[in-house]
């Protein structure tokens, strides 16, 4: 009998819960397999701070947010370095009966996952990320409901700009990809949408804001955390390093508002929406896809098909390579954002 462990490593996402019981269930009841939850992501395999789970233990979670098994951002390396880090973990695997890993977890995560693999650990991956930056999936779980939860905010921020005629901007989350800035700022008729991809200097950004005011709107701007105008050199950040020594963005909607009411004379507010869109019960688009995605990982571990990735492609599920899944991300090409600029001004 197969002994799998499951853990979930970095951001938390909408649709995490809905994998483990996928897994689970799909797992215990039709290939005899038995499921170990490995706490706090990569610190619980680091430290072997396990549970068992069955069938009873993920009862009802496909509708909850976040995740059971907790996460974090700890390296699996650490200080013993990458030999030593998998020496370590192969015994901590060993001490348990684990068998293999199922890993969920964006492209740090899985580039980890890569690293383990290539060194013998029997390792699946499943892609998270709400930024749906993943060049190696069409769709990963969570991003839909990010954009539905970011989409209804936004909708509140109209509805107030309206009653003070002012510029409202809503600042979300997209440290390199502007997916969930693209997608809500069409889905709510953004006057200007800011992302990575795309630079703008500040005065057509004002030009856009004073065209929409001039006919009577309320202006309204979406911007991604990460974007750059022409006269900045690297995304806003004042909140110090995260523990993978990245700058920890936010804070450029705060930026603009300022300047956009002093070049245009329109009282300007933001609002950062920040882990608001990380929280909460994912959408219906993203249980089913979890589903579909944690059914097909104990899948893959059944057919010893290991080093791999489960993925959405169209309608369907498949494998791509680990090192497929982290080489690079996917961004907003130039025509998707072609699709949503005749919306601007």
């Amino acid at each position: 009998m197969t002994r799998i462990g499951i853990l979930t490593s970095g951001g938390d996402c909408p649709g995490l819960n809905a994998v483990i019981r996928a897994c689970v269930l799909r797992g215990s009841r039709d290939h005899g397999q038995e499921f170990v939850g490995i706490l706090d992501g990569w610190r619980g395999l680091v430290e072997a701070d396990f549970i068992d789970l069955d069938w009873m233990s993920v009862r009802g979670l496909g509708k909850l947010g976040g995740t059971i098994l907790g996460t974090s951002r700890t390296s699996p390396f650490g200080e013993r370095g990458e030999a030593g880090g998998v020496a370590h973990i192969k015994a901590n695997l060993r001490s348990a009966g684990v068998d293999a890993l199922i890993v969920i977890g964006g492209e740090g995560t899985l580039a980890a996952a890569q690293i383990l693999s290539s060194h013998g650990v029997q390792i699946v991956g499943v892609p998270k990320t709400i930024d749906n930056d993943l060049s190696a999936t069409d769709y990963s779980f969570g991003f839909h409901t990010a954009v539905e939860i970011a989409t209804e905010a936004i909708d509140r921020l109209k509805t107030t700009g309206e009653s003070h005629h002012r510029c409202m901007i809503a600042e979300v989350m997209g440290r390199h990809s502007g997916w969930i800035a693209l997608h809500a700022g069409i889905a709510t008729s953004a006057h200007a949408i800011l992302i990575p991809e795309q630079k703008a200097s500040l005065d057509q950004i004002c030009d856009w804001v004073q065209q929409p005011f001039q006919r009577g709107r309320t202006p309204l701007v979406v911007v991604a955390e990460g974007f750059v105008s022409t006269e900045m050199t690297q995304p806003h950040s004042e909140r110090g390093l995260d523990a993978f020594n990245r700058p920890r963005l936010g804070g450029i909607g705060d930026q603009l508002a300022p300047i956009i009411e002093e070049r245009t004379g329109i009282e300007t507010r933001s609002t950062t929406l920040g882990h608001i869109q990380r929280g909460g019960a994912p959408s219906g688009a993203d249980r089913v896809l979890a589903t579909r995605l944690g059914r097909a990982a104990v899948d893959a571990v059944k057919d010893a098909d290991w080093g791999t990735m489960v993925a959405s492609r169209g309608t369907d599920i498949v494998r791509v390579g680990l090192e497929e899944s982290v080489g690079r991300l996917k961004t907003v090409p130039p025509e998707r954002y072609d699709e949503a600029s005749f919306l601007f001004g």
